[in-house]
């Protein structure tokens, strides 16, 4: 049964391998799960689950500043809604393209199923590239993506954030056009502003959650935070505040990375330079070595893998540890791996770290806690409050991120694989959909 789903997955969805990798992934998981449910097998919910809901694909004319047309494409995957509205994020970069946002779309099903909030799982997002485009460039294509996109979304229907290339700039220019054409004030994207609904934490909470979750496999396996070496590819909002927390925390972060190259500090890489010139001065990772001579920045991103450390985070892309990539760092003595971006690591990558050992904690359970806030934004929202950045904190890491470690924890060992989180994320989030899928009857 389940090699017949994923070649019908593949007859179906040619030339989108990303997608392909993630439902492989998840429906090996869950075979034990549909011979404990033949229910679920009767009804198909493998085979729903897999095919979205619907999917949105449209043309995103603008112009820039010389007063040329340009044409991208926008894209929106609303995958599931069994638990609750379409909920995830919107990327904008070259490398968008449909499989791109239905592999992220199918993920989000089980990571907000995970997180215990009522989220169904939406992906969105264009081919449309921020960077070197100036404000009024950005807001003239968020302007035009928002024109196409109002009909689709509401917060009772579909609630996007940012992600890749979607920012506090472009979910303000996003936002500002739903309200003008929809002439209403709702919680319809996650990751505003905090002065018109938006959350505290919200911008912290992907890498904050990430090492409140690390922090428990670190627990299980008797290791501490403190004093390891830790190596986070990235330099967006998941690995800025990853390193954060990291430092506040006591390791020794060495090394992070961007789209062009990585830079290696022995000292400790300097934060607030950093922020400066990602937040702020919106440069390139490589400036960082001329106010710090004892750093050095190398081209291409995968020999940050090379670098020894006790612990990696990436945080960067999907597939950005391949096997061999995985095998230097467990020679290096690695210990310990959480993923904050989404699928980072390849099939054959996970295989040796649980192979050797190593506490890893995957995507979809580690870096859920961005959607987490988000919707404790749209709840927020909801209620017309604002809760306080140590509510919101602590909410984040006692109620969710643990209980999510517990869950994928509990899974893994009830079907007879302890230790493997992997497995025990897939197990946990799917038997939430799919029960409530079920129950719902064939729709």
């Amino acid at each position: 049964m389940i090699k017949g789903i994923i070649d019908q997955v593949k007859k179906r969805n040619p030339g989108e391998p990303e997608f392909i990798q993630a439902v492989e992934e998840v429906v090996e998981s869950i075979a034990p799960v549909l011979d404990k449910h033949p229910e679920y097998k009767i009804a198909k919910i493998v085979e729903r689950l897999v095919e979205p809901e619907r999917q949105l694909m449209f043309r995103v004319p603008w112009q820039d500043d010389k007063g040329n047309v340009q044409v991208n494409r926008g894209f929106r995957i609303e995958f599931n809604s069994a638990i609750g509205p379409y909920k995830g994020g919107l990327r904008f970069h070259p490398s968008v393209y449909l499989g791109i946002i239905k592999f992220l779309g199918f993920e989000q099903i089980l990571k907000n199923a995970l997180t215990g909030l009522p989220m169904g799982g939406g992906k969105g997002g264009s081919d449309f590239d921020p960077k070197g485009k100036s404000d009024a460039e950005v807001m003239r294509f968020c302007q035009s993506f928002m024109m196409e996109l109002c009909r689709h979304i509401g917060p009772d229907t579909d609630v996007p954030a940012g992600d890749i290339g979607v920012g506090g700039r472009e979910i303000g220019y996003m936002f500002g056009m739903y309200k003008k054409i929809r002439n209403e004030f709702t919680g319809v994207l996650t990751g505003k502003g905090l002065n018109w609904g938006g959350s505290l934490a919200r911008t912290e909470a992907t890498g904050y959650g990430l090492i409140y979750f690390l922090l428990q496999m670190l627990k299980d396996a008797k290791k501490e935070i403190k004093g390891a070496t830790v190596v986070s590819s990235g330099s967006g909002n998941v690995s800025i505040y990853a390193v954060q927390k990291c430092q506040q925390l006591g390791a020794k972060v060495v090394a992070m990375s961007d789209s062009n190259g990585y830079i290696y500090d022995a000292n400790g890489i300097d934060l607030k330079a950093i922020q400066k010139l990602k937040e702020v001065e919106r440069k390139r990772i490589s400036e960082y070595v001329k106010d710090h001579p004892s750093a050095k920045y190398t081209e291409g991103c995968n020999g940050i893998w090379t670098i020894k450390c006790d612990i990696a985070l990436p945080n960067a892309t999907q597939n950005e540890i391949d096997e061999k990539s995985a095998e230097k760092l467990v020679a290096n003595g690695v210990w310990a791996v959480a993923e904050g971006a989404n699928m980072p690591s390849t099939p054959e990558a996970i295989k040796v770290f649980l192979k050797n050992k190593v506490a890893f904690g995957p995507a979809k359970a580690a870096n859920a806690g961005g959607v987490a806030v988000s919707g404790l934004e749209m709840t927020q929202n909801s209620q017309r409050l604002s809760w306080s950045f140590a509510e919101v904190d602590k909410y984040l890491d006692e109620k969710i991120m643990q209980h999510i470690y517990r869950q994928a924890k509990a899974a893994a060992e009830e079907y007879g694989q302890p230790g493997n989180l992997v497995v025990g994320a897939n197990i946990a989030g799917f038997e939430k959909v799919a029960s409530a899928m079920y129950a719902q009857g064939l729709v």
